[in-house]
């Protein structure tokens, strides 16, 4: 069954030389312990991010994170360079940087992603797969899990629409 993948995300982009960076802004109704959790753990990022980690990524050193796309997977190497629970997260994926800042609300967490890339023209896939990757997490914090949503199957849950709403927002 499809999942409602709702509006466009808190998103923009950022240019800075031969990168780019995708800043994600998403609110959640969880206390940063539990999000710090659900980026650390890997039994709870297989259940929501594109990637499942060879380790816990709550300390630093290095990682190989796994790219999954149904049956296809791809190693990618990773070093996590800062872990200061439950605030921040910074770790390379591959050429790519992510770094999750967790702050305490009155409701919650607000949760800000920074995906640095070289990579360029995929903002906006990028932003789309991010999106339905938060939906996923926000369901399984809400004690509502649904299957992560990877690669190809992106496309079955509004990825499209999603990439082609962004990329109007980032124009």
């Amino acid at each position: 069954m499809p999942l409602d993948p709702g509006p466009l995300g808190d998103a923009s982009v950022v240019a800075d030389g031969d990168t780019w960076t995708l800043i994600f802004i998403r609110d959640l109704r969880h206390p940063p312990a539990a999000v710090w959790r659900a980026l650390t753990d890997p039994a709870e990022i297989d259940r929501w991010a594109p990637f499942r980690p060879d380790r816990d990524l709550g300390t630093t050193g290095d990682a190989v994170l796994t790219m999954v796309d149904g049956a296809e997977h791809t190693d990618l190497p990773g070093i996590v360079l800062r872990a200061e629970a439950p605030a921040l997260l910074e770790y390379t994926w591959g050429a790519d940087r992510l770094r999750w800042d967790l702050e305490a609300t009155a409701g919650g967490t607000r949760l800000t992603l920074r995906h640095t890339s070289a990579e360029r023209d995929i903002e906006a896939m990028v932003a789309a797969g991010w999106h339905l990757c938060f939906v996923v997490l926000e369901r399984l914090l809400d004690g509502e899990p649904v299957e992560a949503v990877r690669g190809d199957a992106a496309r079955e849950h509004g990825w499209a629409d999603l990439r082609d709403g962004y990329a109007v927002k980032f124009a």
